[in-house]
């Protein structure tokens, strides 16, 4: 069954979303910029998370996160971002989307920031020697970095941060029996035991982080 079969209500236009939610303000239109400001590379200089969304030519989506120490993404210019690529699981379904279609989304995090920073542009996958040097950690050189053109970057406001209690510890819940079922899953899908899948896992955290 289609999607909009499933609900009675369904929009289908910009004009139906607009006459429910009305037109943006002034400062949000304003505050949209084709390059990062000082205060947007200092942002950056200072996340040490960002999410990455990207999509195939098909459009299949997929966002992924990117961590590391705060200044990780580097700033080459007011219009260049670069992303080292650090080990994963080889999924590579960012990379895979890039290959297929340039355009990327990314949302920056500071722990404790209830404001993020969403920049959106075009990516190309590179192998220049000299920037993978520079992203250098514990003597690991990564295989490769995504290389961002930035088309658009603005600051995305806190309300879903206040309303979530993101960064309040005194809403966050114990979080052992999901972590248990995480390791149970993956047990059952490998054919291991559980402390084995557990051993796995903290031995790649471990030795495989760079």
């Amino acid at each position: 069954m289609p999607l909009d079969a499933r609900f009675r209500e369904v929009l289908k236009s910009e004009e139906e979303l607009r006459e429910l939610l009305g037109e943006p303000s002034e400062l949000a239109i304003r505050k949209q910029l084709s390059a990062l400001d000082a205060y947007s590379r200092r942002v950056i200089d200072r996340s040490p998370f960002v999410l990455v969304a990207t999509a195939n030519r098909a459009g299949t989506c997929d966002v992924s996160p990117r961590g590391d120490a705060p200044g990780f993404v580097m700033v080459l210019d007011d219009r260049t971002l670069i992303i080292p690529e650090r080990p994963g699981n080889r999924r590579a379904d960012s990379l895979k989307n890039l290959l297929d279609n340039p355009r990327i989304g990314l949302l920056f995090l500071i722990p404790g920031m209830e404001e993020t920073l969403r920049v959106n542009g075009r990516a190309a996958i590179v192998r220049d020697e000299e920037l993978l040097t520079r992203a250098t950690v514990r003597g690991k050189r990564p295989r490769l970095a995504i290389a961002v053109h930035v088309e658009e970057c603005f600051t995305h406001c806190a309300k879903a941060f206040k309303r979530s209690g993101l960064w309040d510890t005194s809403t966050w819940g114990d979080s052992a029996d999901l972590q248990g079922e995480l390791m149970a899953m993956r047990a059952k899908v490998t054919g291991k035991s559980i402390e084995e899948v557990q051993r796995e896992v903290e031995e790649s955290y471990r030795t495989r982080l760079y």
